[in-house]
């Protein structure tokens, strides 16, 4: 009898396993638990999306897109963000619809970064930021966003210090997940600086752009600041603005001589993507703002739920001024409970509260700085969350 197949994996993709959010959401389907890890609302999203996509269908949208995307999505795609952010992009040439957001980061990675160039990377960061750039053969260079007052931000000093004559990009998340920040005006022109001095490219991963809680803390992209938008890849996706997450409609946002290396990527990583739903992502794009703005108001509503309850059962809350996500640190809940660090009190969550949130651990290269964190997701209905307060009561009260 021979020995059952070890499994291979690629030396450069064993580090990472499987994401930390298929795992506790696996974990919570087993006990039941209150899905509040998995970044994904419990809603299924607007009937306007849902109609314009069937209509696709019966219209025969049903065969392989253009590389590029359909010319609707990615004229609507070019004035949303004119609308919104203030950049001004050719939809033929500066434009490319991807699988998600997830899609355009890894068409980014592998199209633009070779061997050996180094990647400037805030944590925590959005897991699959570690593995595009492993696949691409690149080195992360981590600055740490820690708390200042109510909101995380990072250090002048460490940012300027991880930029050297290797770096190649800088991968800007903002409004920011876990922690809920979105970056000032002075924290993108510290970075965008940087970018000028060393010729770096920006990748600005603004897939919550549109959900802001804070009038006094607005999203700002890193592309419209003065000298950027020649050297600045925006991403972002319908996936967030509109609940659609499962959709996977995505785009990149970029110069010319930047998008021919995310297509040459692209066309091999999926070429294209779903032509009904792009057709109906172009509908939201043009006719959905009413359906945003009540995406975040409900979100807004459901955060003020949430971080009360939070409170009072003794975590330590940053308020967020954008996503929907909830940074909370549990030192005292845990110690009350007698578990240690995150991962073992999200266990102790979904199994014994039967409540599910994400160890943020996952998201740093050095997992103690993430260990007293605890992350969850407010993107559900009220009796979602009315369920998880009173499941979080009864086990921690």
């Amino acid at each position: 009898m021979t020995d059952a197949p070890q499994n291979r994996i690629a030396e450069r993709l064993r580090p990472f396993g499987t994401t930390v959010f298929a795992e506790m959401t696996t974990l919570a389907n087993e006990h039941g638990a209150v899905n509040l890890s998995q970044g994904f609302p419990d809603d299924p999203g607007p009937e306007l999306a849902h109609d314009a996509a069937a209509r696709a269908m019966r219209a025969g949208h049903n065969q392989y897109a253009p590389l590029p995307g359909v010319p609707e999505l990615r004229r609507s795609v070019a004035a949303w963000c004119k609308r919104g952010i203030g950049v001004d992009a050719d939809p033929d040439r500066e434009i490319t619809i991807t699988n998600g957001a997830t899609g355009a980061l890894a068409s980014t990675m592998i199209g633009l970064i070779d061997p050996g160039d180094e990647v400037v990377v805030f944590e925590p960061y959005y897991d699959s930021y570690r593995a595009d750039i492993a696949m691409a053969g690149g080195i992360p260079r981590f600055v740490t966003l820690r708390p200042h007052g109510e909101r995380f931000s990072f250090d002048p000093s460490q940012l300027r210090n991880a930029f050297g004559p290797k770096t190649r990009a800088v991968l800007v998340n903002t409004p920011h997940n876990p922690t809920g920040t979105v970056y000032s005006r002075d924290e993108l022109e510290q970075i965008a600086a940087l970018c000028r001095e060393h010729d770096v490219i920006a990748v600005s991963d603004e897939v919550y752009e549109r959900l802001t809680f804070d009038p006094d803390q607005p999203h700002i992209s890193i592309a419209s600041l003065p000298g950027m938008r020649e050297r600045t890849i925006v991403i972002s996706s319908i996936g967030k603005i509109f609940s659609l997450t499962g959709w996977k409609i995505g785009w990149a946002v970029a110069p010319a001589h930047l998008t021919a290396g995310i297509r040459a990527a692209h066309q091999f990583l999926a070429y294209a993507i779903a032509t009904p739903l792009q057709q109906g992502a172009a509908v939201m794009l043009d006719m959905g703002e009413e359906q945003a703005r009540r995406i975040v108001a409900h979100d807004h509503a459901m955060l003020e739920k949430l971080r009360p309850a939070l409170s009072n059962l003794g975590f330590r809350v940053y308020d967020p001024a954008g996503t929907y996500f909830i940074m909370a640190e549990h030192t005292q809940v845990s110690e009350r409970i007698g578990v240690l660090g995150d991962v073992e009190l999200c266990r102790w969550l979904t199994t014994e509260a039967r409540v599910a949130a994400i160890p943020p651990s996952a998201f740093y290269e050095d997992k103690a700085e993430g260990s007293r964190y605890i992350r969850f997701a407010f993107c559900k209905r009220a009796e979602t969350i009315d369920e998880a307060i009173r499941r979080l009561r009864a086990a921690l009260g």
